[in-house]
């Protein structure tokens, strides 16, 4: 038989409260300030979903799939992976997603779609936004799974957050190291505006060195590319002196947007007899150009010729001066002049190409070479560059070494900066200026009976340094 209870209101014996309670077509569960709970393993019906879903505690780290109810907290930093969305959904089905790290713009988080639409679109989707909260709830199949809450969801200052070159990190800061051309993108942008100010290093190539016929003397070092740096207070290490944060115009606040990176390479060298080299190729950031380092003095058959001017001007050669640095002139200079040749009856030897730190010098008399400029030492990067004369300062664009004539041993390039050596009196092409220093080639010696080619100046650099973190 079936049995009944017929009341409208059920109370606590102790006080009296309000358990249940009907009033005319309204019925209330519990008092003010009760909790109305489901007993474990019970399920609910009817009352439909408030558009909240319960938080799974487990930090997800590779590809699941969801189950409608749960929202997860995403952790890509170990790597993108992929969350599915339910294969056979209801209406009003929901999910969520949380960047648990804040590293989807660097490992993104894909939704697979399971089978439905997403937004109306047979697609997956990719998030790539850092810190991102996303909530989608199923609608139909027309429109599939749509977004009812989207944002950042971030408590706290967040900072710069960008994609391009090569990672790396020192303490909280990143840096991005370009040896090729490349794009800095930015995906995200500080909430303080002093942290979206950015410390670069940009470097041009360094030039090329002239060919030598067995006629010949000795031709002129490389000047080294163009060297421009500025540090942002925010980004602790030690600039070099050239650190060009007093000159506002050289400051570069970073927006949400892309940057093209150029890094140019080193100028060739002269092919052979009376073959001049060539000029190193400018690299850019932004609205930051450093100019390619001058190609060093040499002989076209004809006579001599004068090195060409640049970020550092290239060296000269018997009577003919070094170029000039610092062309196109900027502050604080990017570069200085190549060293002086030295004339008969004073010698024939040739002089060292101007680098980022100091000009190139002259020979000391008869037919020495010299070392070219020293480059400029910074800490921006710990793992590029050359070492210095002392400290944990690394160089780059060290002018290149001016060759000797029949006089012993070999040129040193520069004491730092990635400068090329010059040959001493077996002859034959100096060394390029060192890959992605900026620094210039060194200078070519002649043997009797023997022409040689020039040496090339070495490619440059872009590094890009900010607060993370």
């Amino acid at each position: 038989m079936t049995s009944k209870i017929k009341v409208d209101n059920i109370n606590k014996v102790s006080d009296d409260s309000n358990i249940i309670n009907k009033c005319g077509t309204t019925i209330t569960l519990g008092a003010s300030g009760d909790s109305i709970n489901l007993a474990a393993g019970a399920s609910q019906t009817g009352f439909g979903r408030s558009g909240s879903v319960n938080w799974d505690t487990s930090i997800k780290t590779s590809t699941f799939t969801a189950v409608s109810g749960n929202g997860y907290f995403c952790n890509t930093a170990g790597g993108a992976f992929t969350v599915n969305l339910p294969s056979s959904p209801s209406v009003g089905d929901i999910v969520a997603v949380k960047d648990y790290s804040g590293s989807f713009s660097s490992y993104n988080l894909t939704i697979g779609r399971g089978g439905s639409n997403m937004n109306g679109s047979a697609a997956d989707s990719t998030r790539s936004t850092n810190n991102e909260s996303l909530t989608l709830v199923y609608a139909d199949a027309t429109k599939g799974w749509l977004s009812v809450e989207e944002g950042t969801g971030y408590v706290g200052e967040a900072f710069v957050t960008a994609t391009g070159g090569t990672i790396t990190t020192s303490g909280n800061c990143k840096i991005h190291t370009f040896t090729g051309p490349g794009t800095f993108t930015v995906c995200g942008t500080a909430t303080c505006a002093g942290n979206n100010l950015v410390s670069y290093l940009v470097v041009a190539g360094g030039g090329g060195a002239a060919g030598i016929g067995p006629n010949n003397s000795s031709m002129g070092g490389g000047g080294a590319g163009g060297y421009r740096e500025t540090k942002s207070p925010v980004t602790p290490y030690t600039a070099s002196p050239l650190d060009g944060y007093p000159t506002p115009g050289n400051r570069i606040t970073v927006s949400e947007t892309s940057y093209p990176i150029a890094v140019g390479s080193g100028g060739a060298g002269g092919a052979g007899y009376g073959c001049i080299g060539a000029s190193g190729a400018i690299s850019t950031f932004s609205t930051i150009s450093s100019a390619g380092g001058g190609y060093g003095g040499g002989n076209n058959g004809p006579g001599w010729v004068i090195g060409a001017a640049g970020g550092s001007g290239g060296g000269g050669i018997f009577s003919i001066n070094g170029a000039a640095g610092n062309t196109p002139a900027v502050t604080p200079p990017q570069g200085n002049a190549g060293g002086n040749g030295v004339s008969p009856p004073g010698g024939c030897g040739s002089a060292g190409g101007g680098g980022a730190g100091a000009a190139g010098t002259s020979p000391p008399g008869s037919c020495h070479g010299i070392v070219g400029g020293i480059g400029a030492g910074t800490e921006i990067a710990p793992a590029s560059g050359t070492p210095g004369p002392s400290g944990p300062l690394k160089y780059f664009a060290g002018g290149g070494a001016g060759a000797p004539f029949q006089q012993p041993p070999s040129i040193p390039g520069t004491a730092g900066g990635g400068g090329g050596n010059a040959n001493g009196p077996s002859g034959g092409a100096g060394d390029d200026g060192t890959a992605n220093t900026g620094g210039g080639a060194g200078g070519t010696n002649s043997t009797p009976g023997s022409s040689f080619g020039g040496a090339s100046g070495g490619s440059g650099i872009v590094i890009i340094r900010y607060k993370y973190q």
